[in-house]
């Protein structure tokens, strides 16, 4: 069965967090469809990168069940996820800083293939992978700067390092998590036309605090408050909805 028969590419069912006494998340439930265009809301501490980080594997939730295009996942590793289809970008950007910004890219693109890179071998002798990692640099307009070292990046560009990398996964669900954080004007634009360019073969979550920006993006919304769902549905819907304007806007 392939994506475009199924119903969802990525379900959540009665979804738990807790560390101790504290309930990161509590009984969320979700759905998206392929190739759907998701924003996750919520205020700080609402529990969305928690929610993130059980999605993706790097928090074993304490109840509930993740199924990604039918697959039970809620057990498997974060590797055994990304080659299933998922990939996700980090609220706090996670790059090799010494390597290149091809080196960075290409190694995305060693996490597609069944032997995992080895530390010893120098990326050269994946020498095929070359021309792709310089195809998906291209593409974020950082072709220019293949050779450089991330290190000596500005903040915009590492975001766009970044996208590079989880777009190198070829995934069928991109989680990314506050993409627009920390960028001047021009460079959230630059960020918002590249999310607005991915192919529909791909589903798109984003946690995002940039609601002009973000909404523009988005077709559903969920908003998350202390670990629960308040609101889901519809963009136009969830904004109207007085829970949102209560929870989120303040008013």
């Amino acid at each position: 069965m392939n994506s475009a028969e199924l119903t969802y590419a990525l379900e959540i069912s009665h979804l738990r967090k807790s560390f101790g006494g504290l309930v990161a998340t509590h009984d969320v439930s979700l759905t998206i469809r392929p190739g759907e265009r998701r924003l996750i809301i919520g205020p700080n501490g609402a529990g969305k990168t928690t929610l993130f980080n059980q999605i993706t594997g790097d928090l074993q939730s304490t109840a509930g069940q993740i199924r990604l295009f039918g697959v039970d996942v809620t057990q498997l590793t974060p590797y055994r996820r990304a080659h299933l289809g998922l990939a996700r970008t980090y609220q706090i950007i996670t790059l090799f800083d010494r390597d290149t910004l091809e080196h960075n890219v290409t190694l995305g693109l060693l996490g597609l293939r069944p032997s995992r890179w080895q530390m010893w071998r120098p990326v050269s002798y994946y020498g095929d992978l070359s021309t792709e990692a310089r195809r998906i640099l291209d593409a974020v307009g950082l072709l220019h700067l293949a050779d450089s070292l991330v290190s000596d990046l500005a903040y915009g560009e590492k975001r766009r390092v970044e996208l590079a990398m989880a777009l190198a996964q070829k995934p069928r669900v991109l989680l990314l998590d506050e993409p627009l954080a920390g960028l001047s004007n021009a460079e959230r634009a630059t960020v918002k036309a590249l999310i607005a360019a991915i192919p529909r073969e791909t589903a798109v979550v984003m946690i995002e605090h940039d609601m002009d920006t973000a909404l523009d993006l988005a077709e559903t919304v969920t908003l998350l408050n202390y670990g629960r769902v308040i609101v889901d549905g519809e963009r136009d819907a969830v904004v109207a909805d007085p829970k949102t304007r209560e929870v989120y806007l303040g008013v």
